[in-house]
């Protein structure tokens, strides 16, 4: 098998519309790509950013994580890339009505729509030097997503204050997810 990753090939094999079942395919490990995502969600080759938004899209779609470490997999091809904290980067979020009250959605960088709810959880990691909060959403398998600073700040504005136990949550679906205490 050659030991070259085909960007153009990948990106004509992988159907856009939905994930491909990466459970499935269980190739031998390719390689090291020089193939990076920043805190920010940036998707970077040899340190220069995609110029075609189409690439870190598709690519997110053949993303997993296996025992820590990230790789892009298809059926045959299994390369590894770095990840600096988590490879989903949330910047947008849409508020919607359903039968048990608001739904929350988030969009990506990459476009992956995750609604909040018993699968896709939310998790809160406060700094320990700045003790400002960083909130994370599960996306699929086990990896997880980073909510922008200023998605955080409009999530707060809508959240609800619990005053007895000092705490705010976000509603979505008729559940509550903590979102912080004061």
């Amino acid at each position: 098998m050659p030991n070259t990753f085909d960007f153009e090939k990948i990106l004509t094999s992988v159907d856009q519309n939905s994930l491909p079942p990466l459970h499935l395919w269980q190739p031998e490990l390719s390689g090291d790509i020089d193939i990076s995502i920043d805190a920010q969600g940036v998707w970077r080759h040899c340190g220069d950013i995609f110029t075609r938004t189409e690439i870190p899209k598709m690519f997110a779609r053949i993303l997993v994580k296996e025992q820590g470490e990230y790789f892009l997999k298809t059926p045959v091809e299994k390369w590894r890339i770095k990840v600096a904290d988590v490879p989903f980067y949330f910047v947008h979020y849409q508020q919607t009505a359903s039968q048990f009250g608001p739904q929350l959605s988030f969009v990506s960088l990459t476009q992956d729509v995750v609604v909040l709810d018993d699968t896709h959880s939310l998790r809160i990691e406060i700094n320990k030097l700045t003790e400002e909060p960083t909130p994370y959403i599960s996306v699929r398998g086990n990896m997880e997503g980073k909510l922008c600073r200023s998605l955080y700040y409009q999530l707060v504005e809508l959240a609800i204050d619990d005053e007895q136990e000092q705490k705010i949550y976000l509603q979505s679906g008729g559940k509550k997810y903590f979102l912080g205490s004061y």
